[in-house]
């Protein structure tokens, strides 16, 4: 009698009606947008912070380059020496001060720029202090040449590029982004879902195993169908909890910004906040036309199918091995020898679909690996955004399933053996005795 149906209910139901899988589900995502909220909020403090930064110039080249911003004033100290303006900009308060000394000509002021302060200063406003002196001496020694600014001016500019297919299809940079960012949140995710339920799963035959459960089961149940039914039960339980997390997520987000007044999108690194400026200094009108064109560009229905396929056989993959090696030892402590044969080939994958899959996404690299199953879940999915033949993805899923029924029939030999072993800590090479049994 086929008991999978039965076993999938009862790994269901067991999951989401235990205490700690609810409180968890739903604290969860309590925690992360209060994280996030906490963050945001500091973060606008941050931004809102107001600055008086003093400006001593000795060479009279730099007095009118700094203009006043929203958050930032500058102060000019002309005509004090440099002990009173640190003890004036002491007294102030002030945010610090930007020293000029006299230098003997443009080529030498490089070496007499300093900045003094209390504390150690922001990294963006020493970057923006020196980029706006660069840019004014580069302007003073071409006024020295004979350039005049509306020279200097008329003499820049910008370009970009068209990029168009052979087929006539239209594209632009932030096509490469668009596509990046659908295959990177692709592999991130099953990533994500592999670590969290994959150990889940781990640690359910663990606990089956060590209250000696599993000997009353497996008295009346294969212990293939035990597995698979543990593997399918809490994959559902993993699906529940996740589509739970992404609701409560979104609303708990919603509430926090429209009563708090709290900015979420605060939340940035210094590398998101270069693209932004990248993409404020175009112009937003041909931004948004690219952008639109972008996504129209994506094979959307391949991507959807795609992803269902490749993250549901790589997820069940991954939760076979997990499954064996559960059976294979009789606590947590004993799984980390096992665990990283198959975390190797998860963190490989990821580097490659980062930093090869948007290079190259048609490379010999890329490709190599979009076949192997170990780690084409994660880089096939990163390079279907760039058009990747059906016959290649068609391939790749079939190595990926014949990969799947082969570590779910090696996980069960050792799943039938293992889960009646107590008291020892398994080697490879007992593993692969077991494979013979």
């Amino acid at each position: 009698m086929n008991h999978l149906p039965l076993i999938i209910k009862r790994e269901y139901f067991t999951k989401v009606k235990n205490k700690s899988f609810i409180v968890m589900t739903f604290l969860s995502p309590l925690i992360m947008i209060a994280l996030i909220a906490v963050v945001a909020y500091l973060s606008q403090l941050n931004n809102d912070k107001h600055r008086t930064i003093s400006v001593l110039d000795e060479t009279g080249y730099l007095e009118d380059v700094f203009q006043d911003t929203e958050n930032t004033n500058y102060t000019n100290l002309n005509g004090l020496s440099l002990e009173d303006a640190i003890v004036l900009v002491k007294e102030k308060e002030d945010y610090g001060l930007l020293y000029v000394s006299k230098a003997n000509s443009l080529d030498d002021i490089e070496g007499h720029v300093k900045f003094y302060s209390e504390d150690s200063p922001s990294l963006s406003i020493i970057s923006g202090i020196e980029q706006r002196i660069e840019k004014r001496l580069k302007e003073k020694k071409l006024e020295l040449d004979g350039v005049s600014m509306a020279q200097i001016e008329a003499s820049q500019t910008n370009i970009d590029i068209a990029q168009e297919s052979f087929d006539g299809q239209k594209s632009s940079k932030i096509d490469n982004v668009v596509k990046l960012a659908f295959g990177g949140a692709a592999g991130y995710l099953l990533f994500m879902f592999i670590i969290i339920y994959g150990n889940m799963i781990m640690r359910s035959v663990i606990e089956e195993k060590t209250s000696r459960i599993i000997e009353v089961i497996i008295s009346s149940v294969k212990p293939i169908q035990l597995m698979m039914g543990k593997i399918i039960g809490t994959s559902l339980a993993g699906i529940t909890q996740f589509i739970i997390w992404v609701i409560l997520g979104g609303v708990l987000m919603f509430i926090v910004s429209a009563i708090f007044g709290i900015d979420l999108a605060q939340v940035q690194s210094p590398q998101q906040e270069m693209v932004n400026q990248a993409m404020q200094a175009g112009d937003p009108q041909v931004m948004a036309e690219n952008l639109i064109t972008a996504i129209s560009n994506l094979p959307l229905l391949n991507l959807i199918i795609a992803f269902l396929f490749f993250f549901i056989g790589g997820y069940l993959l991954y939760s076979s091995l997990y499954a064996a090696i559960g059976a294979a030892v009789d606590n947590e402590t004993d799984t980390q020898q096992f665990m990283l044969p198959i975390l190797m080939p998860l963190m490989l994958a990821v580097y490659v679909g980062v930093f090869t899959v948007i290079e190259d996404p048609h490379g010999t690299v890329s490709t190599v690996f979009s076949f192997i199953p170990l780690t084409s879940p994660v880089v096939m999915l990163m390079r279907i955004p760039f058009g990747v033949p059906l016959w290649q993805q068609g391939l790749s899923l079939l190595l990926l399933i014949g990969t799947f029924v082969f570590a779910v029939w090696f996980a069960a030999k050792i799943y039938r053996v293992g889960i009646l072993m107590y008291g020892k800590k398994p080697t490879y090479k007992e593993l692969f005795k077991w494979l013979k049994y």
